[in-house]
């Protein structure tokens, strides 16, 4: 199970044994939600979330700043699926200890739209 981030508490992981589509997992305490990574023609076009079996969902303030975190790392989090999983690479811990700048949040969420 290699963690791949750690930001303000919230851990990002994949499992080992990981599916399509690209998603993360991603734990607070003893709550969880997998957020699953839905590309277009090389572009995060949409973040679904789905509920871990037997596990309480992240509070709705803990999965809005995941999906601000997964807006703006995206790219970064498919290097680190396509090392893991392709490449079976090993994939080091990120600590992030700044919290999201709110316009590079901006100029990412243009390309959602």
């Amino acid at each position: 199970m290699p963690e791949i981030y750690e930001y303000f508490g919230l851990i990002f992981y994949f499992y080992s044994n990981e599916h399509d589509p690209i998603h993360v997992h991603v734990k607070k305490g003893d709550k969880e939600t997998i957020f699953d990574l839905i590309i277009y023609n090389d572009v995060l076009t949409e973040i679904k979330t789905r509920k871990r079996r037997g596990k309480e969902m992240l509070s709705s303030t803990d999965e809005k700043k995941t999906k601000d975190f997964i807006i703006v790392y995206a790219d970064d989090i498919v290097k680190k699926w396509m090392k893991s999983f392709v490449l079976k690479s090993e994939v080091k811990i990120t600590h992030i200890k700044t919290k999201i700048n709110s316009e590079e949040l901006k100029l990412k969420k243009i390309k959602l739209i």
